[in-house]
């Protein structure tokens, strides 16, 4: 087989995968947006797929801000993180629930914690998407006062602030 014949059918190939992973990923629920967010000034960083749960308007963007929440002590904190990033140190008097586990502990969480409490949502910083992940299913358990910390524990204890 000459070589022109099989660079033109390598060609056809490569064409038809781009093709067909284009269509796939119009086609997916779980596609991912052309154009995501990827610049951490801004917020957490989001692929903006299309079950994209970032909500921009729930976000704290300052440290301080949260920080003069804390201080109000009129704020429950909660870890989304796994239990055991949890355990290796948290926001001091903040609750654990994670993300992965909510369904087995969002019953006891609903006890402890009635529908109208303020709720500050945190992970690891900017490139963790779990808090958003929470703060989601928290609102659609009926939660309405949340907020989401999106700088996290690491940038908390950077700042000297009280951890446990």
């Amino acid at each position: 087989m000459p070589m022109l014949a099989i660079s033109r059918e390598v060609a056809t190939l490569l064409a038809a995968a781009i093709v067909l992973s284009f269509v796939g990923n119009a086609l997916s629920p779980k596609g991912i947006a052309w154009l995501g967010d990827w610049d951490t000034r801004y917020g957490v960083v989001s692929a903006r797929a299309k079950d994209d749960v970032v909500q921009r308007d729930l976000e704290i963007k300052d440290l301080q801000s949260a920080k003069a929440m804390f201080d109000q002590g009129d704020r429950l904190f909660v870890d989304a993180r796994r239990e055991s990033d949890y355990l290796g140190g948290h926001i001091r008097r903040a609750v654990s629930l994670p993300v992965n586990r909510f369904e087995s502990l969002i019953g006891d969480f609903w006890e402890a914690h009635p529908m109208e409490t303020n709720l500050v949502i945190y992970c690891s910083g900017r490139l963790c998407e779990d808090s958003h992940h929470l703060a989601q299913l928290l609102l659609d358990a009926g939660y309405q006062n949340i907020r989401v910390l999106i700088d996290g524990f690491d940038a908390w204890k950077e700042a000297g602030f009280p951890i446990e």
